[in-house]
C-alpha cells in the first residue's frame, strides 16, 4: 500500500515546500543506500545510535544484528525505533515499529539472495530461518531541498 503524502509545515525561517515528493522516488533510494543509521532507546532512556547493513523489502527495513548487541537487547525493550539514510542534505527519516520476523524458505532465500547481491556476502539461508528484525514505517521524513520539497508520508497506523 502507497503512503499519503504530504508537504511538511516548515517554521516560517525554513521556507515552505510547494511540492511534494513521490514516494516511488523515495523508497528507490531506501532500496539502494547500504548504510542504514538506526536509532533505539535504551530501557534507562537514553538513545542509542549505530550504522546497519539492511535491505529495503515490500514496504519495510529488514536488518540483523547479534542478540546480544545494544540495538537488539534496546529494541526488545523498546521496539521504536528510527532509521536514517547517510544523506543529511537530501534526508530520508523513517519512524517505525520493528519486530522479529521469521520468514518462510522463499521469504529467506529472497532475503539472503537481496543481501548477497547487494553486499557480495550475505547471511546463509538458514540464518534468515531463525529470524531477521523488520522494521514497519509509520511515517518517513524526506526531501531533496528542505525549502522545496519537505514531505511526510504517512502509513496505515499513524
Amino acid at each position: 500500500m502507497e503512503p499519503t503524502a504530504e508537504r511538511l509545515d516548515l517554521p516560517a525561517a525554513y521556507g515552505s515546500p510547494d511540492r511534494a515528493l513521490s514516494w516511488p522516488d523515495v523508497e528507490r533510494r531506501l532500496t539502494e543506500a547500504t548504510v542504514y543509521w538506526l536509532a533505539t532507546t535504551q530501557p534507562s532512556g537514553a538513545p542509542h545510535v549505530v550504522p546497519v547493513d539492511g535491505m529495503w523489502i515490500d514496504g519495510a527495513a529488514w536488518f540483523g544484528g547479534h542478540p546480544s548487541t545494544r540495538h537488539t537487547r534496546n529494541l526488545r525493550h523498546d521496539p521504536r525505533a528510527v532509521l536514517h539514510l547517510e544523506n543529511g542534505t537530501a534526508a530520508v527519516i523513517v519512524h517505525g515499529v520493528a519486530a522479529v520476523h521469521v520468514p518462510d524458505e522463499a521469504g529467506a532465500r529472497r532475503l539472503a539472495a537481496t543481501a548477497k547481491a547487494k553486499y557480495g556476502y550475505g547471511q546463509p539461508t538458514s540464518t534468515y530461518r531463525e529470524g531477521v528484525w523488520r522494521l514497519a514505517p509509520v511515517k518517513v521524513l524526506a526531501w531533496n531541498q528542505l525549502h522545496q520539497d519537505a514531505t511526510r508520508f504517512r502509513f496505515p497506523g499513524d
